[in-house]
């Protein structure tokens, strides 16, 4: 059961709605949590109970930490003044021995079922070069759906208590309920504690408001799934699976094609996921700001899947760069060669860690990994050389906010990730060499005049639908860029324009998207991540 199911829009969430509504509002956290268990094992089945042993451990261990902390001002007020600083570093190695052990638990867990099989295989083909007779096995391993969100929760749990911005919650409920949201769990977005368990657990009315709202947004959601990036797939998925049968330019529209697929898909499953969240009374935060309109690798990953680049750059950018060893390495970096050389020696180390996590979270394989590396040498040569260029357009009189100058970033920016998504869809780092390679060296217009583009799976009609859908996602980017908002303008509206404009955007998904005869149900791309 996805998101954009029929199963999910038209049954399951009106029934947990219909439920909640007439419980009680002290109960209400309850149905939540069950339904969000219900689908969770509707997904993975007995997988479930990793999920569930991640809370109860991820609970326990932040009880752990705040009981240490409670000892430690116990014990401080019983003590010399003299002695107290040697007790209070006794208590922080304790406390990090706790939120060591934590993250080791969970990340172990997802590093083993996730990765165990990729890594194992990898020193095998090391081991067969030097010969040696030995062979690590390959297990056969179930992964949890959503693991490597609700793992990156915990963590953030954990820290967050260890580094005193928040307390333990000794409600087990509440802290459940956080780690397996139904709308969440699948896709994120990545949430914080704070934002999302207390309105979790509080159990808000389902008002006029949040429900028009909820479904507003999911219905743009089901948009961006079912009338682009579904009707795209067969399409994509022609040119990824038989490349050496194609062209540069073919794989030139594959790999530009796939970056607005996914992007339609994932953004799509966010709206459902915010919309769901609505309903209930529940703010989840956003994960998409326009990305595309976008100057730069670096404002482009501050709007894609923002709240897993908050999450990298809270959790490993700073505790990186806030070692001893960078932060000395830095200082002498700048002593010796400036103020700008120091900041990017200790930013690299910091960025690697950002971006060789980045690309080993999006899957197994070293295609993933090339990934986020491609992402840190642009972001670090762009560190590098601002000064060059901004003393260069000083000297020349460049304008860099005029217009010609923002647009010629923009377009260099659009380059930059679709030749990053190649490699990030093709099947292993290999494939994606090979593809980028028959770029230049295949690359022939004709298949542009002679039909090629028509006999990839997809019709004249899909390709017009999907070019509507296209202009319909830039109009409302190019809106939401102004700061203006559709659904506040909309809900002022008188009841006929305004109810006429939720009725045809209905209408539109239901006519212009890809389901029934022809066409089979298409997988949340990001839930495999």
């Amino acid at each position: 059961m996805s998101y954009s199911s029929i199963l999910y829009i038209c049954i399951f969430l009106p029934a947990v709605m219909m439920v909640y509504g007439i419980m009680p509002q002290r109960h209400r956290w309850k149905i939540l949590l069950a339904a969000s268990y219900l689908f969770f094992y509707m997904l993975s089945g007995k997988l479930l109970i990793y999920l569930i042993l991640s809370t109860f451990s991820i609970h326990h261990m932040g009880l752990w930490l705040s009981s240490c902390k409670r000892d430690f001002e116990l014990q401080k007020k019983l003590i010399p003044q003299e002695e107290r600083n040697a007790l209070k570093d006794a208590y922080t190695k304790k406390r990090r021995k706790i939120l060591l052990f934590a993250v080791v638990i969970h990340v172990g867990m997802l590093l083993f079922l996730k990765y165990f099989n990729f890594f194992g295989a990898n020193v095998n083909h090391v081991l067969e070069l030097f010969s040696v007779p030995v062979q690590i096995p390959q297990l056969k391993l179930a992964v949890p759906l959503g693991i490597s969100f609700y793992t990156l929760q915990a963590v953030s749990y954990i820290t967050d208590i260890y580094q005193g911005k928040m307390e333990a919650d000794d409600n087990l409920g509440r802290l459940a309920i956080y780690m397996s949201f139904f709308p969440i769990i699948m896709e994120g977005p990545i949430c914080r504690y704070s934002q999302t368990a207390p309105a979790l657990y509080e159990g808000n009315p389902l008002t006029y408001r949040g429900v028009t709202f909820g479904y507003q947004r999911i219905i743009w959601g089901l948009f961006k799934k079912l009338v682009i990036a579904d009707r795209l797939n067969p399409l994509v998925k022609t040119i990824f699976d038989n490349h050496q049968d194609y062209g540069g330019i073919v794989i030139i529209a594959g790999a530009v094609l796939y970056t607005f697929q996914l992007y339609a898909d994932f953004s799509g499953c966010i709206d459902i996921t915010i919309g769901t969240g609505e309903i209930f009374g529940v703010k989840v935060p956003e994960n998409f700001r326009q990305p595309f309109f976008s100057r730069t690798a670096s404002e482009f990953w501050r709007r894609w899947h923002i709240t897993l680049g908050a999450w990298f750059k809270d959790y490993i950018f700073y505790p990186i760069s806030l070692t001893h060893f960078v932060k000395n390495l830095g200082k002498k970096t700048k002593n010796r060669f400036g103020r700008h050389a120091g900041q990017v020696v200790t930013s690299a180390f910091a960025l690697f860690g950002v971006w060789f996590c980045n690309g080993l979270w999006h899957g197994t394989g070293w295609n993933y990994i090339f990934f986020g590396l491609y992402y840190f040498v642009l972001i670090m040569l762009g560190n590098i050389f601002e000064p060059w260029i901004q003393n260069t357009a000083d000297r020349l009189h460049i304008n860099r906010k005029s217009g010609w100058y923002v647009g010629f970033q923009r377009v260099k920016l659009l380059i930059i990730v679709f030749t990053g998504e190649l490699f990030f869809r093709a099947d292993g780092l290999k494939t994606g060499l090979d593809m980028f390679r028959s770029i230049f060296t295949e690359f022939d217009l004709s298949a542009l005049t002679d039909g090629s583009l028509l006999s990839l799976g997809i019709s004249q009609a899909d390709y017009l639908a999907v070019l509507g859908g296209f202009l319909a996602v830039l109009t409302v980017g190019i809106i939401h860029e102004k700061g203006i908002s559709i659904r506040e303008r909309a809900s002022q509206w008188g009841i006929v324009r305004r109810w006429s404009f939720y009725y045809g955007a209905v209408l539109i998904v239901v006519i212009f998207g890809a389901y029934g005869p022809g066409y089979r149900a298409v997988d949340l791309i990001y839930a495999g991540f």
